[in-house]
């Protein structure tokens, strides 16, 4: 298995440790939509929910499209039909939340490009003639980028946030796969993608609260974990007091005998 680069490894590990050293003001982030291939019509996917947690609580904000759909007495048959009009609502609240937390970092899974992430988010609420708030992008971590620089590319396999939830035993109720959710979509369960949601910023939490304490299981051996370096090994030596005192002594030990050795001959 290939070792992540040392410097990038150095990197991700720092990042983590610093939203960790802040947990009150990090939201963890991720949202459902529409199939986001095959869209030969040209038109953007469709957003049903967004769930935003916070990291040190663990309190939940969350925005659907059924909720709002609710509060307008709007059934859940008749959603399609108003889609646009519930979607922009939900979209406005979800900015207004942004636009209150204007400090915070939002740690993410793969929320990265226009097809999928912060981009798409922004354009489809510009689409419904809305005006999206801001995420710097210095705010911004993707945990599963990050997990890659600390374990390498095959730590896990894919689809990765399914199988690394599994590897450690993480409860997976109301988890929807992303190949599933298009299906989901067009029987409009939209109460079953926003449960799915739910779920996923909170196994999100805890992947992140496992990779920064350092016991996330994951397929890459202990070299690999340490960057596959000598340099890593030297430094986790050094850093180990119990192995360090260890290896001093037998050091100690291997001098007196080499004294003992060279007196008798």
């Amino acid at each position: 298995m290939p070792a992540p680069y040392p410097d990038k490894q150095r990197q991700a590990r720092r990042a983590l440790s610093k939203l960790f050293a802040s947990p009150g003001s990090v939201r963890i982030v991720h949202y459902s939509c529409e199939d986001l291939d095959n869209r030969d019509s040209g038109q953007s996917p469709r957003v049903t929910s967004i769930a935003v947690r916070r990291l040190d609580t663990g309190q939940t904000t969350s925005f659907s499209i059924h909720a709002v759909a609710e509060e307008r007495s709007v059934l859940l048959g008749e959603i399609d039909a108003q889609y646009n009009g519930l979607e922009r609502e939900m979209l406005d609240r979800f900015y207004q939340y942004v636009g209150r937390t204007a400090d915070a970092s939002f740690l993410h899974w793969n929320m990265r490009d226009a097809g999928f992430g912060f981009a798409a988010l922004e354009h489809r609420t510009r689409v419904l003639g809305g005006t999206p708030g801001s995420i710097p992008e210095a705010q911004r971590f993707d945990l599963g980028r990050m997990l890659q620089d600390m374990y390498g590319n095959e730590y896990i396999e894919n689809p990765k946030l399914e199988r690394i939830a599994e590897k450690n035993n993480i409860t997976m109720l109301n988890f929807v796969p992303g190949d599933q959710e298009p299906e989901l979509f067009k029987q409009k369960q939209y109460v079953a993608m926003h449960r799915s949601t739910l779920r996923k910023v909170d196994i999100i939490a805890d992947v992140a609260e496992r990779a920064y304490r350092r016991t996330l299981k994951t397929n890459a051996n202990w070299w690999v974990q340490r960057g596959g370096t000598f340099g890593y090994f030297v430094d986790w030596v050094t850093g180990n007091t119990k192995v360090g005192f260890a290896i001093g002594i037998a050091g100690l030990l291997v001098a007196i005998l080499g004294i003992i050795f060279c007196l008798h001959h």
